[in-house]
């Protein structure tokens, strides 16, 4: 029999906005010599620099960084792209004897190169209100028996009153007569990728104190005229890249309906939200190295060296 295909292995630094993911990444790759592949869902879109923490060019010059600048920001991009831009930037890098570093905090982009994604029908309102009902009459519980059947292995990940996921699970059933394991199986990508897991966790406290120096350090850098650039070259509020943090509460100045200050405090407030969600979801990932305290360079580099 033929060998099997060697895994591909890389590093990936995630966690919320301003936990310090980028200084730890661009340290690692320095040191090891590596290169960073972003992950990011605005840092995808070409002008949009400031408001997104983008890699300076400074940065750029001293580690090689993949999958930023790819779209205009009126054009679509998704999740299941990114991850195709991903995977061939960590073969790529692998093949030329370099470390392939993944950094950042869009954790759907992460999932979909780690795990992949489906394409999973609309939402049946009508599907939904019928479990609703049937939850209410028989029991939650009634609607986990019933996954149990069609599909096990989903229902023994989800809690026995879990009826927004329940339903979601039945929903897709119903409308394909696929489980949704078996759906999500099917999308999964080549298991050939070994990821080393770092994940920054700093507490709240901190990372309130980052977002805020973080924003103000983006105004005092012209966070404001990148907006207006971007108006003036045609991309206008409505686009969802400038619905995003920052840029939409800078457009509402820019449009006389939110004042500097106002716009500041809006934008950290918002950010911070955000980063909480991030924890979130981050929490859940599997097998990741965590640290409350940005961990010294020399222990990252111990544990990126099991990724190399």
């Amino acid at each position: 029999m033929p060998d099997p295909v060697a895994p591909v292995r890389f590093v990936a630094v995630l966690g919320p906005t301003a936990s310090g993911k980028s200084a730890l990444g661009l340290a690692l790759a320095e040191r090891a010599g590596g290169e960073i592949v972003a992950c990011d869902s605005q840092q995808v879109y070409i002008g949009m620099d400031i408001g997104t923490a983008k890699p300076t060019a400074d940065e750029r010059r001293r580690v090689p960084h993949h999958a930023l600048d790819l779209v205009r920001p009126d054009e679509p991009f998704h999740a299941a792209r990114w991850a195709a831009v991903a995977r061939a930037a960590i073969v790529d890098i692998t093949a030329r004897g370099r470390l392939p570093i993944v950094v950042g905090g869009t954790g759907l982009y992460y999932r979909a190169l780690a795990t992949g994604l489906f394409e999973a029908p609309p939402p049946d309102p009508a599907i939904r209100a019928r479990h609703r009902a049937e939850a209410e009459a028989d029991g939650v519980e009634s609607l986990h028996a019933r996954l149990a059947v069609i599909d096990p292995e989903a229902a023994s990940a989800i809690r026995v009153r879990d009826l927004v996921r329940i339903s979601r699970a039945l929903e897709v059933h119903e409308q394909t007569g696929v489980p949704i394991t078996t759906l999500r199986r099917q999308a999964a990508p080549p298991g050939d990728l070994r990821p080393t897991v770092l994940l920054l966790d700093p507490p709240l406290a901190a990372l309130r104190a980052r977002i805020t120096a973080r924003v103000d350090q983006m105004i005092s850098a012209g966070f404001l005229d990148e907006v207006r650039a971007l108006r003036a070259a045609g991309y206008g509020p409505a686009l969802k890249p400038l619905q995003a943090l920052g840029y939409r509460q800078l457009g509402a100045v820019l449009d006389g309906t939110l004042s500097s200050a106002d716009a500041v405090a809006e934008t950290v407030q918002a950010t911070f939200a955000y980063a909480r969600r991030q924890r979130t979801w981050f929490r859940k990932q599997e097998a990741a190295h965590r640290f409350e305290d940005e961990p010294r360079l020399e222990e990252a580099l111990a544990m990126a060296g099991g990724g190399a």
